[in-house]
């Protein structure tokens, strides 16, 4: 990596000019992988209690979750945000906990749409606060939708994101966030073996040929808390013979390098699907993204154990050529690749490693 910094070290909150930065090789890490994508979590509270993200008995009325002062301000994220699109990012996804809980979130995107290099700026939901916010986040700027949704089935959707939203609910999020002008959305499930895979089918069925793209998720380890086991995952191949054995389904393409689900269409023409094989099928090699904690930590793994903190130097006077070379020194340094490295571990019987919690890197 190459990289020449003209820094205006006036330390400034706003967004830093593209030209800051002047590359002669893309910023790459040890693995020879871009960074080109940002997954922003603003906040660690939700309004669900999905198991395998954060059960309800963990994470009671009494659990105590960051202080203000210690999550990062919209000024700040689209600060580093700014400071990260010179390095390669073009696109951010804001994640949670449930992001729609963070007050005012269409600020947040109506700043990131005017940082030069940022052409996509996508959100991950659960749907339940839809119906007020959809039309004010397509007007800031918000590019793509994605809606969180287990199961058709209303005893196994509550039942999985703890008694807190029904599937009618859901749609309702989802039929205000088209009429507002949101489409194709993408619908995600989470897919848990014995808990909601005799429901995935009605799932595909519902939403072939609606023109949104459903993308079953195997059912990952990711954080501590969740009791992962793999008995509990239904590997991406059995998933396909399933939707196969009653609607035709043929691969397709990806549609770029690094894409997270891997692609297949219905034969009849009406529509697609996505499966995410993060533990059947690792796609480490290709991964481009990046995550920021609602603290302000810079993860480089969906299953890392820790973070490199960005809020601490920026609050305390680092200017946007500081943060950058930081930035770039961390992603440089990577060589992160857990999913490669799930299998063996496994197969040597070593013990699960500590993790930063789903919620916590939004995902």
């Amino acid at each position: 990596m190459k990289t020449r910094v003209e820094d205006r070290g006036d330390g400034s909150s706003g967004a830093p000019r593209a030209d800051t930065l002047l590359t002669d090789t893309l910023l790459t890490d040890t693995l020879g992988r871009p960074l080109r994508d940002l997954r922003i979590s603003v906040t660690d509270r939700c309004n669900f209690r999905c198991d395998y993200c954060m059960p309800a008995e963990i994470f009671g009325d009494a659990y105590e979750f960051l202080p203000r002062a210690d999550i990062l301000t919209f000024e700040e994220i689209e600060r580093l945000v700014g400071v990260m699109a010179p390095l390669g990012v073009r696109k951010v996804r804001i994640t949670g906990g449930e992001p729609l809980l963070r007050h005012g979130l269409h600020h947040l995107v109506q700043g990131l749409d005017a940082i030069e290099g940022i052409d996509d700026i996508a959100l991950t939901t659960n749907a339940s606060l839809l119906e007020r916010m959809a039309g004010q986040l397509l007007r800031a700027g918000l590019t793509r939708m994605t809606v969180s949704l287990d199961s058709l089935d209303p005893d196994v959707f509550l039942a999985m994101n703890g008694g807190r939203l029904t599937v009618q609910e859901v749609f309702e999020g989802i039929a205000t966030a088209e009429r507002v002008g949101f489409g194709p959305l993408k619908i995600n499930c989470v897919v848990q073996k014995g808990v909601n895979d005799h429901t995935l089918l009605d799932l595909a069925r519902h939403f072939k040929g609606t023109g949104h793209i459903l993308r079953f998720i195997e059912y990952m380890d990711v954080g501590t808390r969740n009791d992962w086991d793999l008995s509990q995952v239904l590997p991406a191949a059995e998933l396909v013979r399933l939707i196969a054995a009653e609607l035709p389904i043929e691969p397709v393409d990806p549609n770029y390098t690094g894409e997270v689900a891997r692609r297949w269409r219905y034969k009849d023409g009406e529509g697609e699907i996505g499966i995410i094989t993060s533990v059947s099928q690792p796609f480490c090699r290709d991964c481009s993204r990046a995550r920021l904690t609602t603290d302000g930590q810079l993860v480089t793994c969906l299953f890392a154990s820790g973070g490199t903190d960005l809020r601490g130097p920026l609050r305390q006077g680092a200017s946007d050529g500081e943060l950058r070379e930081l930035v770039a020194s961390v992603w440089g340094g990577r060589t992160d690749r857990y999913s490669e490295e799930r299998t063996a571990r496994m197969a040597e019987g070593k013990g699960k490693r500590e993790r930063l919690e789903m919620y916590q890197i939004g995902g």
